[in-house]
């Protein structure tokens, strides 16, 4: 592309366009549609110039006119109730159901090494005493030990409050690290399941099994949960920058990056549940099989949420992302 006779070509409209936007509302039925056309013609003209002849200047220019123009064609929207009570019955949902061939056979095998970890810790005490020193693992694992009491350790709110921040990070974490090709969401899943195996496999070599699912089921299973969908999340989004299938990689990338940051702020209230939760139920006073009980229907209701309102969503063709007048305008690309 000759560069100075495409400008040359084309100054006309974009400075006839710039005139139609600096006259705000005051434009006739002919003008407006005049706009809308400059605008859409325009976005082209950025499209061709990024693709065959980037030029930072007239590229800063064109990028303003355009965001300037569609703004006034599609004009401003305030957010209301109506925008969070969509989303939490229709975009989380839609993009949690989407993502469940990603985080579903996360959780199985997540879960499964979690497994593998405690079985290897509780049936050999040579890991055990790698682990730690006789006195210490008794001082964990007796009741009224570390384990037992960590619950119970500070007042339930702030405790409450402190768990739903350090989860809250794990997901964000997993969802933001995601776009690093996957690699960083592994580690954090590895590491939550070796922290969750070994305390599994050293209540279960001190015959206290029962004991510490009845303090891990009632918040974990919800909590868990919620990690997992992170994580699943996190490595879709990684393996979009490997495999963006029929979009443009950063179109793909932005598409499924705006549905994570929504995904974000749903599982933060998940996780705010499961911090109530583990602040006020786990460490009270209930019956074992009323704090699994708690525990269990929290999580069922979450998976007919996420299987039900989502799959209704889907249907209707919610993908969990924004508004399509609240996403950058789709330009074309140069074949």
């Amino acid at each position: 592309m000759d560069l100075d006779v495409y400008v040359t070509a084309h100054r006309a409209e974009w400075d006839r366009l710039d005139q139609l936007l600096r006259r705000g509302g005051k434009l006739s039925g002919a003008e407006a549609d005049e706009l809308v056309a400059l605008y859409q013609r325009t976005a082209t003209h950025l499209s061709l110039i990024q693709s065959s002849a980037p030029d930072p200047m007239l590229t800063a220019r064109l990028t303003q006119l355009v965001a300037r123009a569609r703004a006034t064609v599609t004009g401003t929207r305030r957010s209301s109730w109506r925008d969070a009570i969509r989303f939490l019955t229709a975009g989380f949902p839609a993009a949690v159901y989407r993502s469940r061939h990603w985080w579903v056979p996360t959780a199985v095998l997540s879960t499964l090494v979690a497994v593998l970890i405690s079985w290897w810790i509780g049936t050999h005490p040579e890991v055990q005493s790698a682990i730690g020193a006789p006195a210490e693992l008794r001082e964990m694992t007796r009741p009224g030990g570390q384990y037992e009491t960590y619950y119970s350790s500070h007042p339930a709110a702030s405790f409450a409050a402190q768990v739903w921040t350090n989860n809250a990070q794990a997901a964000a974490m997993c969802l933001v690290l995601g776009a690093f090709l996957c690699f960083p969401v592994l580690w954090i899943l590895f590491l939550n399941m070796l922290n969750l195996g070994v305390a599994i496999g050293l209540m279960s070599a001190a015959g206290r099994l029962d004991v510490m699912l009845g303090l891990l089921l009632p918040h974990g299973l919800l909590e868990l949960t919620a990690v997992f969908v992170a994580a699943g999340t996190g490595l879709r989004l990684g393996w979009t920058l490997i495999e963006p299938g029929p979009m443009t990689r950063r179109a793909a990338l932005a598409e499924e990056g705006r549905a994570a940051v929504g995904m974000a702020i749903g599982l933060a209230l998940v996780l705010f549940l499961s911090g109530l939760i583990e602040g006020f139920v786990t460490p009270s006073g209930l019956p074992t099989w009323a704090r699994i009980a708690i525990g269990i229907a929290a999580e069922l209701a979450f998976l007919v949420y996420v299987y039900v309102l989502g799959a209704r969503a889907v249907r209707a063709g919610d993908t969990g992302d924004v508004e399509e007048t609240d996403r950058s305008a789709a330009l074309p690309t140069a074949a």
